[in-house]
């Protein structure tokens, strides 16, 4: 019989044939017939220049097999769990007193993002950090995300999504744990406290200027606003109304772009890159707030894993579920704000309620990977508070 439960260990190793495929496909690409005067511009989605000079750089001089080295130097597995095959770095500090982080991505993001982050978390020693501030590093992927594939059933969304991964941190000895998240990890961290109060010791997140667009619609809109704010507010939504495209389509038809994405590098680059420009440090020149390696590092793990489909059902199922995306809970919680707005502490933090809640005028909606220095810096301020 079969243990299901077993913990096994992975490494990437993408066949030659399907890096020859892709090279060959983005060789034989077409190009849309661009309208005169929008060649530069990102009003319309992606800047059709951006995306040719990214396709041409991932096609002739990107190294998949040094980013996929670089992921093999972290310990890596998979475990099946509620029938999903479930993968996931599990990086032990060598520091006697770390205790257990779990880290949750969002969309369209993946493990990749926090790649630089477990070597100063798991040994700030060796980092120039006080080793009392080291964790055991769990980073999973979304079920339906990078090697976290194919979905085995319907049904994936936040709760199950949540339910999994605790079992996750059962499995590896982690009855108790901190957790952290942004975007969907936000929503897996947030539950897990809901519904695991006794396991989850305290929880961090971060966020963006983008959460404001929600507000009316997901979050619930503050008392007492100006006229000003409130004028501030609907730019934000209006902003948002602009940029969610991508997630009406997938919600609503998600094999429509399931196709695309699995059949064009070229569909899934754009799909996966606008939002890298959309959603990153408006200071930062266009294509730049984020390393060019590691976007394509990400891209290509959605390509050859084809989870630009499952990702996509992720999605519908969430928006199918009828769950709350936000659950209070009284664990301890911090917020790390990138990119801030005025707006955003009155928003989120009305009343106070939120021990933590730091605001940086640097980074985004990645923020791990565009400032990691701050990420791990907030990380490791605000849970030093709670490791007794």
């Amino acid at each position: 019989m079969t243990n299901t439960k077993q913990i096994r260990p992975f490494r990437i190793d993408i066949p030659q044939a399907d890096l020859d495929d892709l090279r060959d496909r983005l060789g034989r690409a077409r190009s849309p017939y661009v309208v005169p005067g929008t060649d530069g511009g990102w009003d319309r989605g992606i800047a059709p220049n951006y995306l040719r000079e990214l396709a041409q750089y991932w096609r002739d001089e990107f190294d998949w097999r040094a980013q996929e080295a670089r992921l093999n130097a972290h310990p890596q597995f998979t475990t099946e769990i509620d029938g999903q095959t479930i993968h996931f770095f599990h990086v032990r500090s060598p520091e006697p007193d770390a205790i257990p982080l779990l880290i949750t991505h969002g969309y369209p993001g993946s493990v990749v993002e926090f790649l630089e982050l477990i070597g100063p978390l798991t040994d700030p020693r060796a980092h120039g950090g006080d080793p009392a501030d080291a964790f055991h590093v769990v980073i999973p992927s979304l079920p339906g995300f990078g090697f976290s594939t194919p979905l085995a059933s319907t049904g994936w969304e936040l709760a199950r999504t949540t339910e999994a991964f605790a079992e996750l941190m059962s499995r590896l000895g982690y009855e108790k744990f901190v957790a952290q998240g942004g975007d969907i990890g936000a929503g897996v961290t947030g539950r897990l406290a809901a519904t695991h109060p006794e396991r989850v010791i305290a929880t961090h997140v971060n966020s963006d200027p983008g959460t404001l667009g929600l507000v009316g619609e997901q979050l619930p809109m503050p008392d007492g606003l100006t006229g000003d704010e409130l004028a501030a507010i609907d730019a934000e939504r209006e902003k948002w109304a602009q940029q969610k495209g991508y997630l009406t389509l997938q919600t609503t038809q998600p094999n429509a772009i399931a196709a695309a994405l699995t059949d064009s590098p070229i569909a899934q680059l754009g799909w996966i890159a606008e939002k890298f420009q959309a959603w990153t440090d408006p200071a930062q020149p266009a294509g730049e707030a984020v390393e060019r390696d590691l976007l394509l590092t990400n891209v290509s793990i959605y390509w050859f894993t084809r989870s630009g489909a499952s990702a996509a059902q992720f999605l519908w199922e969430n928006a199918h579920s009828g769950m709350d995306w936000v659950m209070p809970s009284g664990v301890p919680q911090g917020w790390a704000v990138f990119g801030t707005h005025p707006l955003m502490r009155r928003v989120m933090n009305p009343e106070g309620h939120i021990e933590h809640f730091t605001e940086y005028s640097e980074g985004g909606h990645f923020a791990a990977a565009e400032q990691p220095e701050l990420f791990v810096a907030d990380v490791r301020a605000f849970f030093r508070k709670h490791r007794g």
